[in-house]
């Protein structure tokens, strides 16, 4: 008897210590109860950690949940994600829509300074900010394979995680869910969409509450991207009539693959009137720095506009560097492996750029441990955009999945900022067009506040195009009044 007393409690202590020893190498998630550099109270709760989607490898991916500060048992969910490939999505919580506005720190290093964002998406939703793949910002695994991927597979590793998600917040699984994103998430979202249906078909479980998606400024199809520039920059008034008269003739439409040494030449033509422009932003002035590099990638000359920094007065809505946000220009994705920012300028670093905010606070030691964010010796420094990752395209164009989405009745809402330059609105305009649905809602301008903020076209199966007057390429960043307007009637089910 006391053999087998001895015994039980030996066994107990084994599964306490066991329990313990996952508990403390276990990533966690929990809810977030201080933000470093906020004096404000939090008008909603929030939750970060991590979510680990393959268990044998240790792949394990970061993700930073806001509470709706409306009503969050019945407002939408969203999932953003940002680009690059290999960018993180707090791009979008620091600079875009998140919860705060970020200020410089009054001294050298001290931290950012943060405010409440009237403006933040989550005042009338609830929004996961997620690191993918792993190896970008936060998320990362044990096995350094996982980060050689591709658009497959970085699909099916978001979709595990969503459904792990939803497990863990099964409050919220009855909420209707949307998934947006900008720039290479162009190609993150539809393929991510695609297998959300998938696995809502096959009947896996949870079964997600999905709506519907939205893409800012985003790649798609190489063709349409590819030949969207010279269309935009004549347009603009950025080349004279008799260079795009000449580009017409000698390249017959075909501006992103040249086949003759004569069509070259005019488009080089092109590439140095557009030279000094912002291409992410016409608008705004470029700050013309002093270690400029020659950079080639796949027989493409990048101009140096791509590697200048947009100015701006605003405060510091719209930061002066846009690194990261979209591909070069004149160089849709193609097909095979597509070259991380850093790896394109063989550094981690774009010369004369700083994101001083946002990588100061989220490598600060005190910032990781509120947000349950791994330390430094652990999952490395975080970065804006990442070289760590070997990525591919493998997905091939994103318009068969718009196509094979919307004609199932869910929602798609394409959005650009109508004066950037580097995935411009005539890529976007011309192939939600090419689709060939009928019109529904001819062209027309939409309003925010009274005013005109751009135009749209609605065509059936509930696909929405819309411009943003006046924006560059990451459409809250530069209006965000706008932004959280058309973002809150298409959620809602409302014409914008």
């Amino acid at each position: 008897m006391a053999e087998t007393s001895l015994l039980i409690i030996y066994n107990v202590l084994l599964y306490i210590f066991f329990s313990f020893i996952l508990i403390q190498s276990a990533p966690q998630s929990a809810l977030v109860t201080e933000i470093p550099g906020l004096t404000a109270t939090l008008p909603s709760k929030h939750y970060s950690g991590y979510v680990t989607i393959d268990q044998s490898n240790g792949k394990n991916l970061f993700y930073y949940f806001v509470e709706s500060e409306r009503n969050p048992t019945e407002d939408p969910v969203v999932l953003w994600l940002n680009g690059g490939p290999g960018c993180s999505s707090f791009d979008g919580f620091v600079y875009e829509h998140g919860p705060f506005n970020f200020e410089p720190a009054e001294t050298k290093g001290g931290l950012p300074n943060l405010h409440l964002n009237p403006y933040s998406w989550s005042k009338v939703s609830n929004i996961i900010y997620l690191d993918s793949p792993a190896g970008v910002g936060f998320s990362y695994s044990k096995n350094q394979t996982d980060y050689r991927t591709g658009d497959l597979q970085t699909a099916s590793d978001t979709h595990t995680f969503l459904l792990k998600w939803f497990e863990l917040y099964q409050e919220f699984l009855s909420n209707p869910f949307f998934i947006a994103g900008e720039s290479y998430a162009g190609v993150y979202v539809p393929t991510l969409a695609h297998e959300v249906v998938k696995g809502i078909d096959a009947g896996i479980k949870p079964i997600l509450n999905f709506k519907g998606y939205m893409v800012g400024n985003g790649v798609a199809d190489e063709h349409f991207d590819g030949n969207a520039l010279v269309p935009f920059a004549h347009g603009m008034g950025l080349i004279s009539d008799d260079l795009f008269e000449e580009v017409n003739n000698e390249c017959r439409g075909n501006y992103y693959n040249p086949l003759s040494e004569t069509c070259q030449s005019k488009l080089a033509k092109v590439d140095e009137d557009l030279e000094g422009l912002n291409i992410y932003d016409i608008l705004e002035p470029c700050y013309h720095g002093t270690d400029i590099k020659e950079i080639t990638t796949a027989n493409i000359k990048l101009p140096s506009s791509f590697r200048q920094l947009g100015e701006t007065e605003r405060p510091f809505a719209v930061r002066k560097r846009m690194f990261g946000r979209a591909w070069p220009l004149r160089a849709p994705v193609r097909d095979g492996i597509v070259p991380t920012w850093p790896q394109l300028l063989n550094s981690n670093s774009v010369p004369c750029t700083d994101d001083e905010v946002a990588t100061s606070w989220l490598n600060d030691k005190g910032v990781r441990k509120a947000i349950h964010a791994e330390e430094e010796s652990v999952v490395g420094r975080w970065d804006l955009c990442t070289d760590n990752i070997i990525y591919n395209h493998d997905a091939g164009s994103m318009i068969k999945y718009h196509k094979n989405l919307t004609s199932r009745g869910y929602r798609a809402l394409i959005f650009s900022g109508d004066h950037d330059m580097c995935v411009p609105y005539t890529g976007s305009e011309a192939w939600t067009r090419s689709i060939g649905y009928k019109i529904v809602d001819e062209w027309r301008p939409w309003t925010s506040r009274g005013q005109v903020a751009g135009f749209t076209q609605g065509y059936e199966n509930n696909l929405t195009f819309l411009t943003v007057k006046g924006s560059g390429h990451t459409v809250p960043e530069y209006k965000p009044k706008e932004a959280l307007d058309f973002y809150s009637r298409f959620l809602a089910g409302k014409p914008i």
